[in-house]
């Protein structure tokens, strides 16, 4: 079992004012840890501002992620019940994956059948109308997920933040980190600022996200976080016409392709103000934040394809942004071996929102050596080991 990143911790710095950083420090604070949380910028500005706040279990195989899919689902409901649900528009709304084919359709049952055997909900539906009833016609089924929600990341991250400043954390904005203080014999004693300043702590977690990578690599603990840019359109307001998270059977291959070049699946969901989000994109173009109209066209022929009503309404915005993406397709949480104190929660892809209180929950653990022996081995696939040869350097 990994052991905490010193004897006794009783300070720590979260890099990161976005939703994982965010509930890191509210989780970390509930555990009488001091923190203090910095941030180029200010909270929840980052890839945060630039997601649809789900919280899925619809989209994960068996294994170490939905395990913490599951995990993070209890703990953002008990985070709903601390901030109060609507405050941070936490909907219990439920996910439907709909197949266009019969093969497609026997796929998304053999992925259902998995789950099913780790514990989700997953019910198989024949008229996906019945729950949906603005789809198209013709769809050969679908797949209805209960336990799917949905968040609005950005005040769910104020929120979180706000909860741990109230208990006594601090908060430095437009603050870049330079690097790690380490002690003499390599743990971490704080970090270092670009301006020079040195904020003590005996544990720095790395909530970055998609620039966990460089922030990893100044703290002398490098792992490969690589960014790939997303689109989300957003309708005008309109009345409730989508019930669910509704997103086409190709979306969980699209999340696992390694491929660089773009790739779109269909993804619609209605939110508390109206608003229709459209996505999803995936492409890997370094951090080019250009808008691209051929990835919005498509995008939006999708839409039109699975939700025909569409075709009549205006779209309001494009925002896009970029999501934290690890080679094997897994998040890093846990701390690193190679300097003791530092402990990694960054590399969610775009699950970061969806998997943030769960990950809070691991780092506290991490953190306060109140990791079970008994569930250690469940999260092993998420350490940064795995990117680390024997001889302590990093591998792709």
């Amino acid at each position: 079992m990994p052991k905490p990143p010193v004897d006794t911790v009783t300070t720590a710095v979260v890099i990161g004012a976005g939703i994982v950083g965010s509930a890191c420090a509210e989780a970390l604070t509930r555990r009488g840890i001091e923190v203090v949380v910095v941030d180029r910028n200010s909270v929840g500005s980052g890839t945060t501002s630039r997601g649809e706040g789900n919280i899925l279990v619809s989209d994960k195989g068996p294994g170490a992620e939905l395990a913490l899919a599951r995990l993070s689902r209890r703990a953002w409901l008990e985070v709903g019940d601390l901030l109060g649900r609507a405050r941070i528009e936490l909907e219990e709304k439920g996910g439907l994956v709909v197949a266009a084919s019969p093969s497609g359709l026997a796929a998304l049952q053999g992925f259902a059948d998995a789950q099913r055997a780790a514990g989700v909900t997953a019910l198989d539906v024949t008229d996906p109308r019945t729950l949906e009833p603005h789809l198209a016609t013709g769809l050969a089924g679908a797949v209805h997920y209960p336990e799917d929600m949905q968040v609005q990341p950005v005040l769910a991250a104020a929120e979180l933040l706000a909860a741990a400043l109230d208990r006594g954390a601090g908060f430095r904005g437009d603050t870049d980190v330079a690097a790690a203080v380490t002690d003499h014999d390599g743990s971490v004693s704080g970090i270092r600022t670009a301006s020079g300043d040195v904020v003590e702590a005996d544990v720095v977690v790395n909530a970055t996200g998609t620039w966990g990578g460089t922030v990893s690599a100044r703290l002398g603990a490098p792992v490969p976080v690589l960014p790939r840019r997303g689109f989300v359109l957003v309708t005008e307001p309109l009345p409730p016409l989508v019930r669910h998270k509704v997103y086409s059977a190709d979306y969980v291959a699209n999340v696992e392709s390694s491929e660089a070049g773009l790739e779109t699946s269909c993804v619609v969901e209605g939110t508390r103000g109206g608003t229709i989000l459209i996505g999803a994109s995936r492409e890997r173009v370094g951090y080019d934040a250009a808008l691209s109209a051929p990835v919005v066209e498509t995008l939006a022929r999708q839409a039109v394809a699975l939700f025909p009503f569409l075709a009549r309404v205006h779209l309001l915005r494009v925002y896009r942004g970029f999501r934290p993406y690890c080679p094997d397709h897994l998040p890093v949480v846990g701390p690193d071996p190679r300097v003791p104190g530092v402990i990694h929660a960054c590399g969610h892809e775009g699950a970061g929102i969806g998997l943030a209180a769960g990950t809070a929950r691991l780092v506290a653990d991490y953190v306060t050596g109140a990791l079970a022996p008994e569930t250690a081995g469940e999260w092993a696939a998420l350490l940064p080991d795995r990117f680390v040869t024997a001889g302590g350097e990093e591998q792709p």
